[in-house]
């Protein structure tokens, strides 16, 4: 008989483990995102903790990050298969998305009133990705990531120039 697979429910048993060893109270809600054969491609953890979440967030997310890439990693040993995590503290990533959102539109304004080329740096992977395809509908300007590694940035400039 085949063992029963429960990603989200395997990912919280991890995560309260986690959260013991390092003690902080939390609670968890999982959701997961089935891709093929009904295997899960994503599965999501919200955190609420009534404890100083900034902790678990970190400088630019980068606690979250690596809390996030840890738990990837031991849920996908556990299933033997490579899952995607998500992992969210409060609504973090929501106010970060938010954020990111508003930066760009106000830049791309800029951009359209100078004429002039916006460089955004000290951006994640992910928040250039936000930047992106916030503005990627907007007909007057353009975005390009430059650089390389840890030097990369984002440039918001005039459409065709």
């Amino acid at each position: 008989m085949a063992k029963k697979v429960d990603p989200a429910g395997d990912l919280e048993k991890i995560a309260k483990k986690l959260f013991v060893l390092i003690g902080v109270e939390a609670s968890f809600k999982t959701a997961f995102e089935k891709g093929e054969k009904d295997l899960p491609d994503q599965v999501s953890l919200s955190i609420e903790t009534k404890e100083n979440a900034g902790l678990l967030i970190g400088k630019r997310g980068e606690t979250l990050a690596a809390l996030q890439s840890f738990l990837g990693m031991a849920l996908s040993k556990k299933l033997d298969r490579w899952v995607r995590v998500v992992v969210n503290v409060g609504d973090w990533k929501e106010r970060q998305e938010d954020y990111l959102k508003n930066l760009a539109i106000q830049t791309a304004q800029r951009v359209v009133e100078t004429g002039e080329p916006q460089p955004l740096y000290n951006l994640t992977p992910l928040q250039r990705r936000v930047v992106h395809m916030a503005l990627s509908e907007d007909k007057n300007v353009e975005t390009e990531s430059q650089g390389e590694g840890e030097e990369r940035y984002l440039v918001i400039k005039p459409r065709g120039k």
